[in-house]
């Protein structure tokens, strides 16, 4: 499917640009043309050039709207790096490049954020491709603690992990707030990814990633279980075999399929 609503403005070459919201600007890439727009929306401390795969895959006939997040890749610092303003982020670059429905594709991180703005801008999603995300969250004090102290540890390795587009520009407690706030919205999700509207399709890694305990992200992706069995519109497109941190890179032509499965659905 690749009509768009009437308000949608298309481009005719990539555009490259700062778009403004609140106190900061964010970097954004929109390769224009008439085809279905996609927004892509990252990990938590990723760049843009994660989808660079999943995008040539897809090839022209898709607008791809790509951006960096508050004070990672190109876009600059800000006070607020909570969940709401990541939100806001994403009406802003929308807004910005004139485009009214989209498809929202999201990893880690940005999946939370695809099924949170899907739930609260149901007349403007077409459908949502869900990249290793699940509605489970490290919460109380015991979580918060452990995700403070991952970061005290990873301290000194963040910035040598910002050039490959996997650290932010924060500081290691600012890294934990960020992610905190992420687990407390992941864990409230299930009621809301039971009601969604419209197509949802998650393609799941395999294993585990940095910062998990052994078999616990295979634990992590059966809080997914409940939602379909409630919600005929959430399916899974495939289980791969790469874990989360290389399903981008390893396995980024299960994820474009997702992605054509949503835009004719």
């Amino acid at each position: 499917m690749n009509s768009t609503a009437a308000t949608t403005t298309s481009t005719d070459s990539t555009w490259t640009g700062m778009v403004p919201v609140d106190d900061t600007a964010l970097a954004v890439t929109d390769t224009g043309g008439t085809g279905q727009p996609i927004i892509y929306l990252n990990g938590a401390y990723a760049d843009q050039k994660h989808w660079r795969r999943v995008i040539a895959e897809l090839g022209p006939g898709f607008r791809h709207i790509t951006f960096d997040e508050r004070a990672r890749g190109k876009s600059q610092r800000s006070a607020d790096y909570s969940f709401e303003a990541s939100l806001r982020d994403v009406d802003a670059v929308l807004a910005a490049r004139g485009v009214d429905r989209a498809i929202l594709v999201g990893w880690s991180y940005g999946g939370i954020l695809a099924w949170h703005w899907a739930d609260r801008n149901p007349d403007r999603v077409v459908g949502a491709v869900i990249v290793d995300s699940a509605p489970y969250g490290l919460t109380g004090e015991a979580g918060r603690e452990r995700i403070r102290k991952l970061f005290h540890r990873m301290r000194f390795l963040l910035p040598l992990a910002r050039p490959f587009g996997m650290a932010a520009r924060m500081t290691a407690a600012q890294h934990a707030e960020v992610g905190i706030d992420a687990n407390e919205y992941a864990a409230a999700s299930v009621p809301i990814l039971s009601r969604l509207t419209r197509p949802v399709r998650f393609v799941l890694a395999t294993g585990d990633s940095l910062g998990s305990e052994k078999g616990e992200m295979e634990k992590v992706r059966t809080a997914l279980d409940p939602v379909l069995a409630a919600n005929p519109n959430v399916t899974v497109s495939a289980k791969v075999a790469s874990n989360h941190s290389h399903i981008l890179r390893k396995d980024f032509r299960a994820v474009a399929a997702a992605v054509r499965e949503t835009a004719a659905s």
